[in-house]
Formats: C-alpha cells, sequence, structure tokens
C-alpha cells in the first residue's frame, strides 16, 4: 500500500473510532450467550445452520405469498405459462427459459417488497422524495422484468398454439 493511501486510511480510522466492540454479544430469546460474528452486530439474527437459513427464506417466500398481490399475480400467470408449455410439449431449453424468466420476476417482487419494507421502516409516516423514488425504482424493475417474461413467453408458446389453432380449423 502506497503512503499516501495508508495515511487516508489511518485519517478514516481516527474520523471514525469503532464504537461497537468486535465482540458484541447479541442477547435475543434464541442467541442468549452467543456471540454473533464481527460485522453483523447490527442484524437481528443470524442463521445458525443451513436449515435455519432455509426457513428464514421460506418465511420471506411466505410473507410475500400472504401479503403481496401482485406476488400472486405474477406466480399464478408463471405457473399457467409452464402448465401450457408441459401441455404444447415445448422442449426442455423452452421450459427451462420460460421458468427462469418467470423466476426473475417472482425474485423482482420479492426484492420489490423488501426495499418497500426497509424503505418504510426508515421515513416511517412521512414523505420523503428519495423514499419515493426508491420505491418507484423497485416497482418499475418488477415491471421491466414483467414485461420481458410476457415477451420471452409470448415468443415460445404463440407459435405453437398458432399451429394447434390452424390444425384445429383444418384438419386435413
Amino acid at each position: 500500500m502506497k503512503k499516501n493511501q495508508q495515511a487516508t486510511l489511518q485519517g478514516i480510522e481516527k474520523l471514525s473510532p469503532q464504537v461497537i466492540p468486535p465482540k458484541f454479544f447479541f442477547q435475543s430469546p434464541r442467541t442468549v450467550g452467543q456471540a454473533t460474528k464481527p460485522g453483523r452486530v447490527l442484524s437481528f439474527q443470524v442463521a445458525e445452520n443451513l436449515l435455519a437459513s432455509f426457513r428464514y427464506a421460506g418465511a420471506g417466500v411466505g410473507y410475500a405469498l400472504r401479503t403481496q398481490r401482485n406476488f400472486r399475480i405474477h406466480l399464478m400467470v408463471g405457473t399457467l405459462a409452464l402448465s401450457l408449455g408441459f401441455w404444447l410439449h415445448l422442449s426442455a431449453v423452452e421450459m427451462a427459459i420460460i421458468g427462469l424468466t418467470s423466476g426473475v420476476v417472482l425474485t423482482m417482487e420479492l426484492l420489490n417488497t423488501a426495499i418497500e419494507a426497509v424503505v418504510d421502516l426508515t421515513v416511517q409516516q412521512t414523505y420523503h422524495e428519495l423514499a419515493k423514488i426508491a420505491k418507484d425504482c423497485a416497482a418499475g424493475a418488477v415491471l421491466i422484468s414483467a414485461l420481458g417474461a410476457v415477451i420471452v413467453a409470448g415468443l415460445l408458446l404463440l407459435p405453437p398454439l398458432w399451429d394447434l389453432f390452424l390444425t384445429t380449423l383444418n384438419p386435413f
């Protein structure tokens, strides 16, 4: 490291001394007496193991299913697109593409929900222009991913549906 970089780092350390000691014990009903990882002092709960991580993730998906109308709509549309793909005997690659694009939309909806929750926690009952921008951009990301998924599904599902329609009208 160069001398001026070291001097800058030392200056930053003087300006922002570490307030929280590295061996901080977080006392919650689940973790009484357990030390959290250094640098994770402000997080409420650190997953104890892989199964706990999956439980937390499942709780997030469950929350979105219970409270987010758009998540349920996207889930139904994705399920419909995959079902239609199976019925039309699409190839495995085409089904994977539909599944991945549906997964991207659901992921974006979960991220939108998380961003909205954090913004609401931060600004509480007050209006702030930056909070509006954050929420609008997150919703815009969901919209763009949903439009992309509709285009992909249309390109993959409409040709076989059109062929089925034509063979139904003219069986000869």
